[in-house]
């Protein structure tokens, strides 16, 4: 059997640039986790289901499970440590806090980047397009009322 080569990798994270050495099929939650410290992106079913790896690539929710590392080279890729200003959390993560929409907090990153997402696309949805677009990803805590009511108190605000 041959041996995988290791190749150079140029990632945009949190709007910073890291040089990675990695094996070409190592998916971008391997990468994020193992090889940048970034452990704030989850990995639940490792199958692109549950939504707890989600990250933005160019704005987008992207499974970092099923995406792999060489294929986001040149992206912006953003995780929840990169969603707030060093210690000040960002509104949409405010709102998660403040509305009790984090219980053991596993799939959170993924719920509040998904959010943030939503309102960058439209900053007044309404809850049937919350439900939606959170559909992709899995609480087995919240029963998912406390996380729209998150999200509905933002687009009330306009953000």
């Amino acid at each position: 059997m041959k041996e995988m080569k290791k190749t150079a990798l140029t990632l945009n994270v949190n709007r910073e640039t890291y040089d990675v050495v990695s094996y070409p099929n190592r998916t971008l939650l391997e990468v994020l986790r193992d090889d940048l410290h970034l452990t704030g992106t989850k990995e639940g079913c490792g199958e692109g289901v549950c939504g707890s790896c989600t990250v933005l690539v160019n704005g987008m929710p992207v499974r970092s499970c099923l995406t792999l590392a060489v294929a986001v080279q040149g992206k912006e890729i953003t995780t929840i440590e990169g969603l707030s200003a060093g210690e000040k959390l960002h509104p949409v993560q405010e709102a998660f806090v403040n509305h009790h929409a984090i219980q053991c907090g596993f799939c959170s990153p993924g719920m509040i980047l998904t959010s943030y997402a939503l309102l960058a696309e439209n900053p007044s949805p309404t809850e049937k397009e919350i439900r939606r677009a959170i559909s992709g990803n899995v609480c087995r805590c919240t029963g998912y009322a406390k996380i729209v009511e998150a999200v509905k108190s933002l687009a009330e605000k306009g953000r």
